[in-house]
């Protein structure tokens, strides 16, 4: 990737990861010599004139606010730069997993880890309020557990400060629905203890590998968090009285921090297993998840996320539908990926299907249909297992899990061995099909895909065919409305990844990800498509994907 110096000092050398508004990238500061983190603030492509200076106001907001704090527990800002007409915020750079993260990959913690993390971010909540700051976003996704030990809290984006106003308007809700207090769902109302309520949430997710309000859509998140107690915590131990201290309807019966600290306190520590005990797996009423964590890899917007190591498989074949499919599931692992944030949430937004909103695809069996311009053609060489779903399509099922299968799938997802070798995790219960050299995934009476395309050969130049792909698709106008994010070489496979955004033929805004991987003799395409709208929602089954991707080569051994 060609090295970007913004501000005529900070030298961009790789992305490490993306949110619903921007991505960060590891930085060089060529006068102090050291690594930083520098979040790059980007504009959804829906968003008009005023959201966007609003955006852009809010990010002076987010640097001021962070950076009148001065504590141990909350990311430190260093500056700020206007580059083209988009904001820089310069932060620390954390080698970390975000507790999120930790969550995904190692299975719900333990009560006494999670109330040590809690204990951290208590801390760095209480010099913020002290500071008259609210953080209005507290999540296992802003939470970072640096490789020494230190406890973060980052993501300061939609804190309020006095005087700063409150920069909302009817029918806009801000942050993840899940972490949202009930008081701020309903009426916006932003206090200490929202923030509190939010931090009940993440240590409940921390022990229950999920949110107490989790819900397969963001309205019935809400709907349940006005109507319903939080589910019941039933790995909770001995942090049961500060979930259930915390997460009170009520703000004025919710405990105060001086209280939730001494709960927390009293949560006793692991006991010490014997020598050549082996750790158990994540599964349920596991006390798995404290094992070390690997270096960061990735990051999500402020967060850390580790890339994970591959790993080697074995499956069995079944034969589906005239074509041979491989699946497997990770049995008995409780893990529900936490939703990640929603950036604006528009009532009554964000819940209805639409089966027409992908781009069309020509090749294999699919049915054409057409985009906007009824130039299916070239849409679907690049986007493949965008027409009709065919008759022949088989719903995924749950299969037993392989022998010495490692990597824990998050709840409702299995493995997918498919005849070209390769090895890939899958939702349960969409439909799957081959689509020429494609196999596809599509989610019943909704417009997520998921495809791996096996029939390209391995190219020494990943990231320059996936422009030239770019280059013939737009040229033949079958993405209308189209808005590249980034096209770029990646350490794995030694590939590249292709991100961007366009609006189908019926005006939704959709969202698309790419990533080819050299590997085996040849190269494989992984696409994953949403609408705009779910993207932020969606970043933890992206990120579980391209863990999970195994080629030929790697997954047959």
């Amino acid at each position: 990737m060609r090295q970007v110096l913004i501000g005529e000092r900070y030298r961009l050398l790789r992305l490490i990861g993306r949110g619903g508004m921007g991505q960060v990238w590891l930085a060089r500061d060529e006068v102090l010599h050291r690594d930083v983190a520098v979040k790059e603030v980007l504009p959804p492509g829906w968003a008009n004139a005023e959201e966007r200076d609003a955006l852009r106001t809010r990010t002076m907001r987010e640097a001021r606010t962070t950076a009148r704090l001065n504590h141990p527990n909350v990311i430190q800002v260093y500056d700020v730069v206007l580059a083209g007409a988009n904001p820089w915020i310069v932060m620390e750079y954390v080698p970390s997993r975000s507790m999120q993260q930790i969550i995904v990959e190692d299975g719900p913690m333990p009560p006494a880890r999670a109330a040590r993390i809690g204990l951290a971010v208590l801390a760095a909540l209480r010099a913020a309020h002290r500071a008259g700051v609210l953080h209005r976003d507290v999540k296992p996704h802003n939470v970072l557990i640096a490789d020494d030990g230190r406890v973060v809290l980052t993501d300061f984006g939609l804190a309020i400060a006095d005087g700063d106003g409150r920069m909302t308007r009817p029918g806009l809700v801000m942050g993840s629905p899940q972490y949202v207090s009930p008081e701020r769902a309903a009426e916006g109302v932003s206090t200490v203890a929202a923030d509190l309520w939010s931090l009940g949430a993440t240590l409940y997710a921390a022990v229950e590998g999920r949110s107490p309000y989790a819900r397969r859509t963001s309205m019935a998140t809400l709907t349940a968090l006005a109507t319903s107690p939080p589910d019941p915590a039933r790995h909770a131990g001995a942090l049961r009285p500060v979930l259930d201290g915390l997460l009170r309807r009520d703000p004025r019966r919710r405990i105060g921090a001086d209280e939730v600290e001494r709960l927390l306190r009293r949560v006793p520590a692991e006991t010490p297993r014997p020598a050549g005990t082996a750790t158990p797996g994540p599964g349920p009423g596991s006390a798995g998840g404290d094992r070390p964590a690997p270096p960061a890899r990735e990051r999500d917007a402020g967060d850390s996320a580790a890339a994970g190591s591959r790993r080697r498989r074995s499956g069995s074949l079944t034969t589906r539908g005239g074509r041979t499919w491989v699946v497997a599931t990770a049995a008995g692992v409780a893990v529900l990926a936490v939703l990640v944030t929603v950036a604006l949430l528009r009532a009554g937004a964000g819940d209805k299907p639409d089966p027409g909103a992908l781009p069309a695809g020509t090749a294999g069996t699919a049915t054409p249909t057409a985009t906007a311009t009824g130039n299916g053609s070239a849409a679907g060489a690049a986007f493949p297992c965008g027409g009709a779903v065919p008759a022949g399509a088989v719903p995924v099922s749950p299969a037993p899990r392989p022998s010495g299968e490692p990597f824990a799938l998050t709840a409702g997802w299995t493995w997918h061995v498919d005849p070209a070798g390769f090895r890939i995790a899958v939702p349960v219960g969409w439909l799957g099909y081959p689509d020429g050299t494609a196999s596809c995934f599509r989610e019943p009476e909704g417009s997520r895909t998921l495809s791996v395309d096996s029939g390209a050969p391995p190219t020494e130049s990943p990231d320059r065919y996936l422009a030239a792909q770019e280059r013939r698709i737009t040229d033949a106008g079958a993405l209308p409305g189209y808005q590249r994010l980034v096209i770029q070489r990646i350490d794995s496979y030694d590939g590249a990844e292709w991100e961007c955004r366009w609006t189908s033929a019926k005006g939704v805004a959709l969202h698309s990800y790419r990533m080819l991987a050299n590997a085996g003799g040849r190269a494989y395409t992984i696409g994953w498509v949403t609408r705009e709208f779910d993207w932020s929602v969606n970043k933890a089954n992206l990120l579980m994907l391209r863990q999970s991707f195994h080629p030929a080569d790697d997954a047959a051994r």
